[in-house]
């Protein structure tokens, strides 16, 4: 596990998408860390409980916001709910992914994906950059995923929002240097989260083994600690970025997507 400086990142930290999978665990390697939390997603119960747990292990601060990001509202939500506190660090990890034909779905349900996975990114970067430039330091972790800056067949709206996330992480970890920030964007490699069989994936089909939260998180910390522009967790995934052609990428991962999730 990756322990980062409180206070140089400190002393609260913001989650979004933070009630399971790889939010669930920043929350816990932060929180061991001695950070404080503020607690981010749509389903308050498992925040609620997830913030009592790790108050009683670390004793630790928490506040729980129940939003919605794939509404502007959901986003004036969480600026409004942490005015008042020093957040050092933001970990912008909210987002959703829905395996199907682009021309299949309809116009507010792909709006409604940009909002989520792009532009709730950022609004909370331009908004807790500010205040952090303003501190002459921070962190900010942004979410992308695996093969999207190339696109993914059958993702594509998906595919499109993670590809500008990952090129705004890249650009403003050159351009907020000079600010104190640190600002990094995880390129996540297949993790064992509750996402994963959505996108139609198990142990069984995908062609590697799937990564722990923990080495996920902790590596992405690492990653920020250090201030480096990305982060593709998992020496073997990274291999087989390098490796593979984008053209044969995008040609697998059709055949992959069409297959597991009965796409005709």
């Amino acid at each position: 596990m990756t322990t980062i400086d409180k206070q140089q990142f400190g002393p609260w930290a913001l989650i979004t998408g933070a009630s399971a999978g790889i939010g669930e665990e920043f929350a816990r390697q932060l929180a061991a860390g001695g950070f404080d939390l503020v607690l981010v997603a749509r389903r308050k119960e498992l925040l609620e409980h997830l913030g009592q747990e790790l108050k009683q292990k670390h004793r630790i601060n928490y506040a729980v916001i129940e939003a919605d990001l794939s509404t502007s509202a959901g986003v004036e939500k969480v600026i409004e709910g942490t005015d008042g506190l020093n957040i050092g660090l933001l970990i912008s990890n909210a987002g959703t992914g829905k395996p199907g034909k682009f021309l299949s779905f309809g116009l507010d349900h792909l709006m409604a994906t940009i909002q989520l996975n792009a532009l709730s990114h950022i609004a909370l970067t331009h908004h807790f950059g500010r205040k952090m430039a303003a501190a002459g330091k921070g962190g900010i972790l942004l979410t992308g995923a695996m093969g999207a800056i190339d696109g993914l067949p059958y993702m594509a709206n998906e595919s499109g929002t993670k590809a500008m996330v990952q090129a705004l992480a890249k650009a403003l970890n050159t351009e907020l240097k000079a600010t104190g920030i640190h600002i990094t964007v995880l390129v996540t490699s297949p993790t064992e989260t509750p996402v994963l069989p959505l996108l139609g994936f198990t142990k069984d089909n995908l062609p590697m083994k799937p990564l722990s939260v923990q080495q996920c998180v902790s590596e992405a910390l690492e990653a920020l600690r250090k201030n480096r522009p990305s982060v593709l967790p998992g020496l073997k995934y990274r291999m087989m970025n390098t490796v593979v052609p984008a053209s044969f990428s995008r040609a697998m991962m059709a055949k992959v997507f069409k297959k597991n999730n009965n796409i005709d």
